[in-house]
């Protein structure tokens, strides 16, 4: 049930993303997402990503480290000075992977992030963005979708790292300002002044957090 829930669903927030100069794609499952994903970006491309676990997920991240492709992998990089140079080369790359930490039904996309190269990137500077979304994060409006955001993504991507924040402890935003608070920079992007920039693949499956 949830699955054709999801299926209607897809529709509405596609044409959602296509009023705001947005290209939406639905994909089944994670396959069909990667397959996608390969066809909508060309041999030869620079790409570049800012820490997805999506884009992992569905093997994208695999497929284009052994593409032919110009790979910017912030992930190889040995100390801060060499992943920040690489983070600043990526905002000229062709693509940029990545997914999103809300959406909402009308095709409004929300971003919080600590380092802020990601939201940097999807906001301005990769010619393409491409970005893997499971249904998992789809939103009602926009207060949803900062909720989920605070109180859902950032807590669970917290635990990924050695960090000393309330919302790794306790599960939920406590609107720190603590030195290792991952929700530095909030961005909300509701439309996308350059037309075919953003490629949204929403997936049906559960992907990220």
């Amino acid at each position: 049930m949830i699955k054709t829930r999801n299926r209607l669903l897809a529709d509405r927030v596609i044409k959602g993303l296509e009023s705001r100069n947005m290209c939406g794609y639905y994909a089944e499952t994670k396959e069909d997402a990667l397959k996608k994903a390969l066809e909508l970006i060309p041999e030869g491309s620079t790409i570049g990503w800012g820490g997805s676990v999506s884009v992992s997920e569905i093997g994208l991240r695999d497929a284009v480290l052994n593409g032919n492709y110009t790979v910017y992998n912030r992930d190889n990089c040995s100390t801060p000075e060499e992943k920040r140079e690489l983070e600043i080369k990526t905002f000229g790359c062709d693509y940029f992977l990545c997914s999103t930490n809300a959406m909402t039904e009308d095709g409004i996309l929300v971003n919080i992030d600590g380092n802020s190269n990601r939201v940097a990137a999807i906001a301005y500077g990769p010619k393409n963005v491409v970005m893997i979304v499971g249904m998992n994060k789809i939103a009602k409006d926009v207060d949803s979708a900062l909720s989920r955001a605070r109180n859902i993504a950032a807590p669970t991507n917290a635990q990924r790292f050695p960090l000393d924040t309330p919302c790794k402890i306790n599960g939920s935003c406590a609107n720190c300002k603590n030195r290792d608070t991952i929700c530095c920079e909030f961005l909300i992007t509701r439309y996308s002044r350059h037309s075919n920039r953003f490629h949204i693949i929403l997936v049906n499956e559960e992907l990220g957090f």
